[in-house]
């Protein structure tokens, strides 16, 4: 009998269930990012379209995609990003960035930091 029960708390936990909420994401035409250059001091925004890549110093950073709740559009933004420091070697950061969590997955650099700002949509797209 103590073994069916635990197994059963155990079921649960391993398997999620149907009808848990989830919100619905938007993907975005581009992205606005930040980025810092620790030395000097200095900080830059830059607004890039999907598939499109900035030079920040040494690095390149590339945006792959945004998304953003269907529901808050001008919320918490989240976006795939792929940095390089060298073409070829393998890149220093690849991932999702939360733009209201940029310390749950950030880019460890000795000296830039990138984090994301927000999506950016068009204009037809807003209205």
């Amino acid at each position: 009998m103590r073994f069916g029960f635990f197994g059963f708390l155990i079921g649960f936990a391993i398997f999620p269930q149907d009808g848990q909420a989830q919100s619905a994401v938007q993907t975005a035409d581009g992205a606005v990012l930040r980025g810092l250059d620790k030395v000097s001091g200095d900080i830059q925004d830059f607004p890039l379209r999907a598939g499109s890549s900035f030079d920040l110093g040494a690095l390149n950073v590339a945006l792959s995609e945004c998304r953003y709740p269907v529901d808050n559009p001008m919320g918490d933004a989240f976006a795939y990003i792929t940095i390089s420091e060298d073409p070829l070697q393998p890149p220093v950061f690849m991932g999702w960035m939360v733009a209201s969590s940029p310390a749950l997955n950030p880019l460890d650099h000795r000296r830039y930091d990138v984090w994301v700002l927000r999506c950016a949509m068009s204009e037809a797209s807003t209205e």
